[in-house]
């Protein structure tokens, strides 16, 4: 049997733990018996070994066993960065996950307030209006409402409040940076991951394809926890349990204007809402650019829309960003957000 002594001394020799190990860790922590000092060592001693597929695997299978699970029949999409870029951008995936759902495809996002940096997800979700104090039954209704819901992380994952105190203190991307990312409580069988650590991106294709998940893992060679044209970016496709990895130009491929990073920074939450609300009624600019090439991932990663299945990862990219353009100029991403707002304050 696992022990907190046995466990960390294998980590301070960089020695690479089981799946049942890392799941009895966490257990652990979530049953309240762990200690400060244990999960903080835990988590320093994993970053600073890097983490593996099978360690991460019996991590999220913890975290599912503990989380309020929602069941949700047919295909949904889920879109969402890792965090712990420091870049401070606008909130990338969470205007995409608009634009997605402003396709048709139905759009399950999962998240939390900021951590590791300075707007999260449900922060300008808050600041559009959107109420997230929901509980599962009326999460999965809105889907069926208005196609896009929203699963708030301190909800679905009460067990959570015992490592966010750790957490918050290190002020450091951690393992659980990567385990949101993989741990939506109603596991949709798509998902589109932008990761900031080179280490862990590949780690989280293969745990995707152990879990049969049609996925696009991708990470912007200067950091960014996204697809922009400040950089190339790799990208992970998991199909069929297969993980694929090639390289994409934003600007070569895609047809993006290169931009600094600067040109994607963020502020507080008032601030991003009103960039997104920007986007969406139809203003240009880098800002446009960058949420509707990341939008085309996950619909690459779906493949239901017209041209989204077949030819390379390019053609399909191409063929997602004219239907999420398409989203934003017929008001149909703008309407999602109106329709969604009103739904939840009901």
């Amino acid at each position: 049997m696992a022990t907190w002594p046995d466990i960390l001394m294998r980590l301070s020799f960089d020695e690479d733990l089981a799946a049942s190990d890392t799941a009895w860790m966490l257990n652990e922590v979530f049953e309240g018996r762990a200690t400060d000092a244990q999960l903080g060592a835990f988590l320093m001693g994993m970053q600073t070994k890097g983490a593996t597929a099978p360690e991460v695997a019996g991590m999220v299978e913890t975290m599912l066993e503990h989380a309020a699970r929602i069941e949700i029949p047919g295909r949904t999409v889920d879109i969402v960065g890792t965090g712990g870029d420091k870049a401070n951008t606008v909130n990338i995936s969470t205007m995409a996950s608009l634009v997605i759902a402003g396709t048709g495809l139905r759009v399950v996002k999962h998240g939390s307030r900021a951590s590791t940096s300075t707007t999260g997800s449900s922060d300008v979700l808050a600041a559009l209006g959107i109420n997230l104090d929901l509980g599962p039954q009326r999460v999965a209704e809105i889907l069926d409402e208005v196609g896009i819901t929203f699963c708030f992380a301190p909800t679905f994952h009460p067990a959570m409040r015992f490592a966010g105190p750790v957490r918050k203190e290190l002020g450091i991307p951690t393992i659980f940076n990567v385990l949101g990312p993989l741990t939506n409580p109603a596991q949709p069988a798509v998902s589109a991951i932008g990761a900031s650590s080179a280490e862990l991106a590949p780690v989280m294709a293969e745990v995707l394809a152990m879990r049969g998940r049609d996925a696009i893992v991708f990470r912007n060679d200067d950091g960014l926890d996204e697809l922009a044209a400040t950089s190339t970016t790799t990208v992970w496709e998991v199909r069929g349990g297969v993980v694929e990895r090639s390289t994409i130009d934003a600007v070569a491929d895609l047809g993006l204007r290169p931009i600094p990073v600067s040109a994607l920074t963020g502020g507080e939450s008032d601030e991003n809402a009103a960039v997104a609300r920007s986007v969406l009624a139809g203003d240009s600019g880098p800002v446009r650019e960058t949420v509707i090439a990341n939008a085309a991932i996950a619909l690459a990663a779906d493949g239901t829309l017209p041209g989204t299945s077949e030819g390379t990862l390019v053609d399909r990219l191409r063929s997602g960003m004219r239907a999420a353009a398409h989203a934003i100029d017929s008001g149909a991403a703008d309407a999602t957000l109106q329709r969604w707002a009103k739904a939840t304050q009901s």
